[in-house]
Formats: structure tokens, sequence, C-alpha cells
């Protein structure tokens, strides 16, 4: 950064971190009330006695003998009679039936009140720990997010740079075109590439158009910016932000390829592409558990999060964990559902491969082809899982090759990956759409029946611009 200073110690920062600071205290104090019960206290016990013998054995003539002199037998088979339910459940064995049969002569009516004392002490263990599972879910979150803002913040606070001379320039040079700057904001990545973000409006009547505003800051500047895909067109009376980012040395093309479990038109599989601030992509694919509209809503659900949170600034692993947490949360079964997500970085080359339970991807070289498997759990399933990611560098005319489960599920176990590298090796394939085609073509060909489970293939080729 050699025309700018880099601002440290902002306020705003400082004021940021007391709100991550504060968000973890919370996630702790959660974590630190009530745990989840596994067995019925001592008082619990004792209820389901005294339930017993005020609505059962208070009404019996041997009620003073049973919870007097032989109070120690009572209790011991009190005790018996809940061990057999919790082992046996309602349908108790023979031996405890009989011998509950010889000691009390109300015998229906103290087995039919302890077995209804302890449902109901079960179903408050249910809610507690139901309560306990929520309130560590939201623990899990707010630990998240604390973690999250403060990194975020600090790259935000690395990245911001003032450069006067620059500035005079870009509003010189903008006001020959006529447009009006209000301010000028410079970003640098850690790449060392630039982002300006110019705030500006038409001093005419007239719109200037915005691909104008770039062409005049890629000129002063010296380098070659681009326009993010959703910006507006022209620059009218009010004042707008226009975010000029330095061009990508790489770019990437996409294609895909799907068929649902016996051909259905409806596949539990659903994918995404997603473009990103500072130069990078997404695509991401996810496996609902099972297949059709349940297994649909499930993935399409989670696709729906994902996006939701990367576009606003959420770190890809941050935003799989938050996901997991949102689908544990409240549910009693289980739905589970994969995650796999390659990130490009169009500035250097280099993608990251991140798994949820996803199969294996396949990277294809010039000359080779590498496959990264995972053992990672799906999401949904435990309040905390492993992510695993690898990095690796890409040149150009590379491939990744994402597959859902149906794929090499189709293919025989133990030759599954091998398989697909000499499907994938075997062609000189270079459109991703036709790539993604033929292999699942190949794959289906292969198996020579109908799929047994949903079955799709995302391509992405990468090239230097």
């Amino acid at each position: 950064m050699n025309e700018g200073q880099a601002l440290h110690g902002s306020p705003y920062v400082e004021q940021i971190e007391k709100y991550a600071d504060s968000l973890k205290q919370l996630s702790k104090t959660f974590l630190d009330l009530e745990e989840k019960k596994r067995s019925f206290s001592n008082e619990e016990i004792e209820d389901m006695f005294t339930r017993v013998r005020e609505k059962v054995c208070a009404k019996c003539e041997k009620c003073g003998w049973c919870w007097g002199d032989n109070l120690i037998h009572t209790y011991q088979m009190g005790y018996e009679i809940l061990s057999a339910v919790d082992q046996f459940g309602n349908e108790l064995n023979t031996e405890v039936k009989r011998k509950l049969m010889q000691r009390c002569i109300m015998a229906p009516r103290f087995l039919r009140e302890m077995l209804s004392g302890f449902h109901d002490a079960r179903q408050n263990i249910i809610w507690v720990n139901r309560i306990a599972r929520s309130r560590e879910s939201c623990a899990i979150q707010m630990d998240t997010f604390a973690d999250m803002i403060r990194h975020t913040t600090k790259e935000l606070e690395n990245s911001i740079f003032t450069d006067d001379r620059l500035e005079k320039k870009l509003t010189a040079a903008l006001k020959k075109k006529g447009v009006r700057v209000l301010y000028i904001h410079f970003f640098m990545n850690s790449e060392g590439k630039y982002e300006i973000h110019v705030t500006a409006r038409s001093m005419k009547k007239q719109k200037v158009t915005v691909k104008e505003v770039v062409r005049t800051v890629t000129e002063v500047a010296g380098r070659k910016f681009v326009l993010p895909g959703d910006s507006a067109q022209m620059i009218g009376q009010d004042y707008m932000t226009v975010i000029c980012m330095e061009g990508p040395t790489f770019y990437t093309m996409q294609g895909t390829a799907r068929i649902g479990k016996g051909c259905a038109q409806i596949s539990g599989d659903n994918f995404t592409l997603m473009e990103m601030p500072g130069g990078r992509q997404v695509a991401a694919l996810s496996d609902g558990m099972g297949s059709g509209e349940e297994a649909c809503r499930e993935s399409t659900l989670v696709i729906e999060l994902l996006e939701e949170l990367l576009s606003a600034g959420f770190p890809e692993k941050t935003a799989i964990q938050m996901i997991n947490t949102t689908l544990v949360m409240g549910r009693e079964e289980i739905h589970y559902s994969t995650v796999d997500m390659t990130v490009f970085d169009l500035y250097t080359g280099e993608c990251e491969i991140i798994k949820a339970g996803a199969s294996s991807t396949f990277i294809r070289k010039k000359d080779s082809v590498e496959h990264l498997s995972s053992t990672s759990l799906p999401i949904g399933v435990t309040n905390r899982i492993e992510i695993d990611s690898v990095r690796r560098t890409l040149e150009d005319g590379d491939f990744i090759i994402m597959v859902t489960d149906g794929v090499l599920d189709a293919l025989p176990v133990g030759e599954q990956d091998i398989l697909l590298e000499t499907i994938i090796q075997g062609s000189d394939i270079r459109n991703p759409k036709e790539m993604a085609h033929h292999v699942l073509e190949q794959v289906l060909a292969w198996t020579g029946r109908e799929p047994a489970d949903d079955m799709t293939v995302l391509a992405i080729g990468i090239w230097k611009g």
C-alpha cells in the first residue's frame, strides 16, 4: 500500500469487538445453565412413591404396615417395577408381576399408578432435554456469530486505506464527465487488489452510464476495474454508490446434468452458483435425505439459507455451521442434508473445497485426475459438526467436478472413485455442460438400469481471462 495509509484503532471496530465479547459471554451463560438430564432425581422418584401412597395405598387396610414396618420391602418392590419398566416398557416381565401380586392386595392399581408416575417423570425429562438442546443450539449460534463479526470487522479495518492524491484525481476526472462526487472509499484485499466505492450523482439532467464511471476510474488508477454482476446501469440526479472492483485474472464456466431416482421429475439434489465479493465464486451442491419431494424440500432449504448467509457476508464454514444448528433445533427426528462447496478465488486461481457429509470431488488437470473425499457427517445430525476443507491451486483449463452420492453409489463398491476418475480422464471435453452430461451418461450406461437414487453432476471449468 505505497500511496495510501492504513487506518487502525477505529472506535467503530472497538464497539463491534464489545458486541462480540457480549455474545461470547451470553453463549457461555447459556451453556452453563441446567444440563441435559440422563436419569430421574431422588426427588422425582420420591414423588412417584408419594403419588402411589396417596392415590392407591391410602384407602388400603394394609397401608400402615406397608409404609411402616415393611417400608423397605415396599420401596424395593417399587424400584424393581421402575427398573423393569425402564428395561421392558409397560409389559413387565413375569417374575416382577408375580412378586407384586404376592405382596400387594391392590397390585393392578399400584402398578397402574406407578407406571403413570414413571411416564410423567420421563416426559418431564424429555422436555427438559429439549429445552437444554435448544439452548445449546442458541449458544452455538451466538458463539459462531461472535467469531464471524470479529473476523469480518478486523478484515474490513485492515482493508480500508486513504489516498488523497488518487481521490482528488478521480474527483476531477469524473467532474469532467458530468459526475459530482460526494465521497470515495478505498479498499484493498489480502491479494493486494483494489476495490473503490464512488458515491456520486449526475451534475446535469441527463444520466451518466455506470460503465463510464468505471472506465474513468480504470484510466485514472491505472488498474483494470469491473462492475459486480448486479450493478445499476445509470447514474441519475440522486446520489448512488458505484462499486468498482479490480478485474480478476481467471473466469469460470459451469454445466450441470441431473436425473431423479427412477427417472422421476423431482430430485432431492439442489445446487447454486454464486458471485461473491472480492473476486470469488461459490458452487454449492446439497443432497437431501432420501429422494423425492421431502428430500427436495430439505436440500432446497439448505441451499436457500446458504445463499442468504453468504450474500450477507458470512464466511463459508460459519454459514454451514449456523445452518446445521438451525436444522437440529426443535427437531425430534433427524433430517440431514449434505453440503458440498467449492469456493474459487478468481484473482489467484486457488480454490477451497469444503464438505459436510458430501461425496467425492474430482479435479481434472491436463494429465491427471485427483479425487478428494470426506468422512464428515451431513448437517442436521448433531449440534456441532466437523467440516472438512482442502485448498488446491488451479491452472488454465482445469475442471472441478462435483457429484452427489447417487452417482458414485451406482458404481461397484470399492471401485467407485477409480471408475469415475477413469471416466473423467478418458475425455478431452472442454465444455462444462458437455462434461457434466458425459459423466452422467457414462455412469448410467455402466449400470444399465434406471437410477436407484437422485444423481447430479456439476462441472466447473476455469480459464485465464
